[in-house]
């Protein structure tokens, strides 16, 4: 089972609407702050579930030609993904196989990745290709010897890659719309280091309870306090905002009905990217944790070519409200840190939180401290 369809989450959404009301889980979480704090249960994260299923590495579209590759680092493992002649997109561990140099830095284009110590050569397929001076290495093998390849798969827009686990599976990304649109480019991307656990970030995307407190000057004036739907696929999950003058769907034959623009639509691939489709462009933001309390934010931002003016000026008055949200994840890293709390309460109104907690915890059971 998928996502609803444009007809049915409009009529839920005005339904809503007309209520006052919004989606509703079966009961509240209960979550051990520890989970926050506590090294080795960042530890457990990383290589328990990070390292272990297929993440979300970039868009497609951060790999556009031929020769194109993209380095960066995943839980906390330097990888660099390359577009083959053949269209095939390949995911390796950026380490060079003589003294383990990084053979990539940053993007770009290339026919091959030299690595800058002693310039060893390898192909966009990883295979080892040159070695200077090559009779002082006898009986040096090449073909065990091209970089380490990881599993990956294109899907839904994006590539996704396994890390430490061969048998992964796909699981529901096999069945995952195309979640960044047709024809959509890469026109932005960077990097940002935030001092707060990867969750907390993460939890923010995922609930409207907050919108009429914290973004009352940005996001509220345009949208509703507490009016979301959510919706959940395997681990992943679905939330969607509505803009207030969806309304005007109301006088719109249902047929008809169409809500490009009048929702923000929030896709969490579990465990730790976020899609967010807006009206003229599409964030990719990929969560790595770094230390229980830091985190490195790495965000893609596509549009089609065709509205790449419309675009940035969306994106920068979302980037006011996702700086106050940023701000609020600051805050409530301290407060975790104050030793206040030693539970935190998600109530019915965030059900996504809750949804991503409930995966962690049956992946994690022998570090998990008791909750729901």
């Amino acid at each position: 089972m998928g996502f609803l369809a444009d007809a049915a989450l409009t009529d839920r959404i005005l339904d809503h609407v007309a209520a006052g009301t919004t989606d509703l889980s079966e009961g509240v979480w209960r979550e051990p702050v520890e989970h926050y704090l506590a090294p080795e249960r960042l530890r457990a994260e990383v290589h328990g579930v990070l390292r272990r299923r297929f993440i979300a590495l970039c868009p497609s579209a951060a790999l556009p030609d031929a020769g194109s590759y993209l380095a960066r680092t995943a839980a906390g493992v330097p990888l660099v993904a390359t577009r083959g002649r053949d269209d095939q997109v390949r995911v390796f561990r950026n380490s060079c196989r003589h003294r383990g140099t990084a053979v990539a830095s940053d993007s770009g284009c290339a026919t091959a990745l030299v690595c800058p110590y002693h310039g060893w050569v390898y192909g966009l397929d990883g295979a080892l290709r040159h070695v200077p001076d090559e009779y002082g290495f006898p009986g040096l093998d090449r073909a065990s010897h091209g970089l380490v390849e990881v599993r990956a798969v294109e899907r839904a827009g994006l590539v996704f890659a396994a890390q430490d686990e061969p048998h992964a599976g796909e699981g529901a990304l096999a069945e995952l719309p195309d979640l960044v649109g047709a024809g959509q480019k890469l026109y932005d991307h960077g990097e940002r280091i935030l001092e707060a656990n990867w969750k907390v970030l993460l939890e923010g995307f995922l609930e409207g309870y907050h919108i009429k407190a914290t973004h009352r000057q940005t996001f509220f004036p345009f949208g509703y306090d507490n009016i979301n739907v959510i919706e959940t696929y395997g681990p992943h999950s679905r939330v969607t905002f509505p803009f207030r003058r969806i309304e005007a769907l109301r006088e719109v034959p249902r047929p008809q009905r169409d809500l490009d623009s009048l929702v923000t639509v929030v896709y969490h691939l579990f465990p730790n990217v976020i899609v967010a489709r807006l009206s003229h462009h599409t964030s990719v933001v990929v969560l790595e944790p770094e230390a229980p309390d830091r985190t490195r934010m790495v965000t893609y931002q596509l549009a089609k070519p065709s509205a790449s003016e419309a675009a940035i000026r969306d994106a920068k008055f979302v980037e006011q409200g996702t700086a106050e949200d940023r701000e609020m994840a600051r805050a409530v890293q301290r407060g975790l840190a104050s030793g206040a709390n030693d539970v935190l309460t998600f109530g019915r109104f965030e059900g996504a939180i809750a949804h991503l907690h409930r995966q962690l915890t049956a992946l994690l059971p022998a570090v998990d401290g008791g909750s729901r």
